[in-house]
C-alpha cells in the first residue's frame, strides 16, 4: 500500500513551519505576483526561508506559477524561475502553455506539476502533459472517484496524480472564473480573486403585472449566499482514496490561519497513518475536530457520485459558535509559559492544545493569567497590538509553533 503524500497551503514562513509541524509532508507557496493568491504573504526572502527551513527537515516545497500570463508577465516569469531552479525547488506548479516552455528553459531541473486551473479532466489530457514535460497532474475537483481510477489507470507510471481532499470550492470550474474580474475589477486568473461567490447578495424580483417594480427575495437579514458552496471535505473517503493510488494529498486555504491549518492538517495526518499502519478506520474523531474550525458546511462534491447536489445548499460565510483560535505557544517553561494570544483569553476559559501526531487534544481551564512585560497577575487580556503576548500555566510540556484553541 503506498503512502500518499499530505501537501498543505502555506501562506508565509510562520504558516510553512506550522504546517510542517502538524504533518505536512510538504507545502505549496504563491510568488508574490504570479500564483493564484497574490494576497498570501510570501515575498522572495520568505520564500528562500520556506525552501531552506523545508531542506533541512527532509519536506518539500512547489511553487505557484499558475495564473494564465499576459505577454507583459514573461519577463517576471523568466526572472522567478531562474530563481527558483537556483533555489532548487522541488516542483513549480503551473497551467499555462506558455509557462511551461520558460520554466523548461529556464528551470530545467524542477519537475513541473501542471495546476488545477487546467482543468484536466481526462487520462487524454493527462498524456499530453506528461509528453510536454509535467511530472505530476493536479486533477480537476469536478472528477469522481471514477473518473480519478480510469485516469491514474491509463497514465505512465512516471506521472503523478494530485487531488483536492479538504477547503473551498470555487464558483468557478477548478478555479477559472471571471465573476471577481467583472465585478471588482480583480481578476481571479491573475492572482487577484476578491472572492465574490462568497459575498452575501440581495435578490430582487419584478413583478410580473407591475414590470419595474422590484421585490426583494431575502433569506435572512444578511441577504442570501446564492454562489457560496459548502467546503470539501474527504476525511470518510481517506481509505478509498489510499487505495486508488493517489500520490498527493491536498488541502485548499493559503489565506487560512495558523490555527485552521494546525487543525486540519492534523486530522488528516492522523487518519492516513491511523489507516496505513491498522488497516482500520474511524472517520468520526477526526471528523470531530474538522468541525471546530470555520466551516461553511462539509460536502463530498462530486466524488462519490456524479448527480450529487448536497454542496448547493449554500451555507453562507464561514462560522463556528464553539471554538476560536486561543494561542500559539512561544516559550514553554514549568512554570509560566509564553503564548502569542490571537482572542481574548481570561481565567477560567477552557483551552485545548493540538498535539502534533496525537488526534485526541489535551484540555485545561486557565486558573492564572501573568502580564507578559510586567509579571503581574491579570484576570484576561484582549488581542491588541501584533504579537500580543501573555504568560500562562500549560499542563504538559508543549514545544515552540504548538496551537491552542479555545472553547468559546
Amino acid at each position: 500500500m503506498k503512502k500518499p503524500e499530505l501537501l498543505a497551503p502555506a501562506g508565509s514562513y510562520e504558516k510553512a513551519k506550522v504546517a510542517f509541524l502538524y504533518g505536512a509532508d510538504a507545502v505549496y507557496v504563491g510568488t508574490a505576483s504570479l500564483s493564484l493568491r497574490s494576497r498570501a504573504d510570501v515575498n522572495e526572502d520568505s520564500l528562500i526561508k520556506i525552501i531552506q527551513y523545508a531542506h533541512e527537515i527532509r519536506k518539500k516545497v512547489y511553487v505557484t506559477i499558475n495564473i494564465f500570463a499576459w505577454d507583459t508577465n514573461y519577463d517576471e516569469i523568466k526572472r522567478q524561475a531562474r530563481i527558483l531552479n537556483k533555489l532548487k525547488v522541488d516542483g513549480i506548479i503551473l497551467a499555462d502553455g506558455g509557462v511551461l516552455d520558460i520554466v523548461k528553459e529556464e528551470a530545467p531541473d524542477i519537475d513541473i506539476h501542471i495546476s488545477t486551473q487546467a482543468n484536466v479532466v481526462s487520462y487524454h489530457s493527462s498524456n499530453f502533459w506528461y509528453k510536454n514535460g509535467a511530472k505530476r497532474v493536479i486533477l480537476a475537483r469536478e472528477l469522481d472517484k471514477y473518473q480519478i481510477k480510469d485516469i491514474i489507470k491509463n497514465t505512465p507510471m512516471g506521472l503523478e496524480t494530485e487531488m483536492f481532499i479538504h477547503g473551498a470550492i470555487c464558483f468557478g470550474y477548478s478555479g477559472r472564473c471571471f465573476l471577481s474580474d467583472f465585478l471588482a475589477a480583480r481578476s481571479a486568473n491573475l492572482g487577484d480573486c476578491a472572492q465574490s461567490c462568497r459575498w452575501a447578495y440581495n435578490l430582487y424580483a419584478e413583478e410580473a403585472n407591475n414590470p419595474g417594480n422590484l421585490m426583494p427575495l431575502e433569506t435572512d437579514d444578511k441577504g442570501t449566499y446564492i454562489f457560496s458552496s459548502k467546503d470539501l471535505c474527504l476525511i470518510r473517503e481517506i481509505p478509498e482514496i489510499i487505495e486508488m493510488g493517489v500520490d498527493s494529498l491536498k488541502i485548499e486555504g493559503r489565506l487560512k490561519t495558523e490555527y485552521y491549518l494546525a487543525t486540519v492538517i492534523n486530522a488528516y495526518r492522523n487518519a492516513i497513518d491511523d489507516y496505513i499502519k491498522n488497516n482500520e478506520y474511524n472517520s468520526k474523531k477526526y471528523m470531530n475536530e474538522l468541525e471546530k474550525v470555520k466551516t461553511r458546511g462539509l460536502t463530498t462534491f462530486y466524488f462519490n457520485d456524479r448527480n450529487n447536489k448536497d454542496f448547493q445548499e449554500y451555507e453562507g460565510k464561514q462560522y463556528n459558535p464553539n471554538y476560536e483560535f486561543g494561542c500559539k505557544v512561544i516559550e514553554y517553561s514549568n512554570d509560566k509559559s509564553i503564548v502569542e494570544i490571537r482572542n481574548r483569553l481570561t481565567v477560567g476559559d477552557e483551552l485545548e492544545i493540538i498535539i502534533p501526531g496525537q488526534i485526541e487534544v489535551y484540555k485545561f481551564i486557565i486558573n492564572k493569567l501573568w502580564d507578559e512585560e510586567t509579571d503581574n497577575e491579570i484576570d484576561y487580556i484582549n488581542p491588541g497590538k501584533q504579537g500580543q503576548k501573555v504568560k500562562l500555566h500549560l499542563p504538559i510540556k508543549c514545544d515552540n509553533g504548538w496551537i491552542i484553541r479555545r472553547k468559546k
